[in-house]
């Protein structure tokens, strides 16, 4: 059966040749560089990249629908996840002025319309000569999927875009955070700010799991007291514990340990 395939599909062609080495570097480079890009944008170009060129394989082999499922759910589900990632993690379109590399996105403009005008021009000339073997009825499938999906299951399918929308919608309106102009702070404003004020090393930690599993319980200073800075503004402090430490820093310390003594002597 292998060997009847094979010789029904014939030579590949130089076009076909050369599409399949090209398009299959971009998507092993593509997939690679999603995984070592250190940079969240970069990752996510380069896994469009590796999707695109699955896409064009698709159309390639002659199955049109693969490649559009393929481009539109695929490509366009992943740059929607990535942009509420943005929204969540608030980055702005401030970040992005910065170049580090002088005109690096003119040279990526011009070498990606580049590259794409050469794919186009190799796919286009090493299928155009092609004749579909195999079953006549496979290019058929895509007039039978839309009508099923338009014709028989059209409610369904509404509900489900309509249910998709609003999902996609309610991510953005509670993401999306309103920022005046001039207001959002840099990590070299943010560093300047705290070296100009009264402390510029960290705040202390809790004292959790020091008499307490709570991060309500202020840490202790090197001489006893409480370290009020230990609590977050967000968090209510133990006031308990904090007169408990407030009253043995004050002298009832030694009377606590004289008690506690006399309760290990009796016993």
């Amino acid at each position: 059966m292998t060997g009847q395939l094979l010789a029904a599909a014939g030579d590949m062609s130089t076009g076909e040749s050369t599409v399949f080495v090209v398009l299959g570097i971009a998507a092993v480079v593509g997939a690679v560089g999603m995984v070592l890009a250190r940079n969240a944008v970069h990752s996510a170009l380069f896994l469009v990249l590796t999707m695109l060129s699955l896409g064009v394989f698709y159309f390639v082999q002659q199955a049109p629908f693969l490649g559009v499922v393929q481009i539109i759910v695929y490509t366009g589900a992943i740059m929607i996840l990535f942009l509420f990632v943005l929204m969540l993690i608030g980055r702005d379109s401030v970040d992005s002025m910065v170049e580090t590399l002088p005109g690096q996105r003119t040279a990526a403009v011009v070498l990606g319309l580049a590259f794409a005008g050469l794919v186009g021009a190799t796919v286009y000339r090493g299928v155009r000569d092609i004749t579909p073997r195999g079953i006549p009825d496979v290019n058929n499938s895509v007039p039978v999927i839309a009508a099923a999906l338009f014709h028989d299951y059209v409610f369904a399918f509404e509900l489900t875009s309509a249910l998709l929308i609003t999902a996609a919608v309610g991510a953005m309106v509670l993401a999306h955070v309103e920022r005046p102009a001039g207001t959002r702070q840099t990590q070299r404003d943010l560093a300047r700010a705290r070296f100009r004020g009264g402390r510029p090393q960290p705040l202390p930690g809790p004292g959790v799991f020091a008499t307490s599993n709570s991060i309500g319980t202020p840490a202790l200073l090197p001489d006893g007291t409480v370290a009020r800075e230990s609590i977050s503004r967000l968090v209510e402090p133990n006031l308990a514990v904090v007169a408990a430490r407030a009253e043995l820093t004050s002298g009832g310390a030694g009377h606590d340990t004289g008690e506690r003594s006399g309760v290990g002597d009796e016993s």
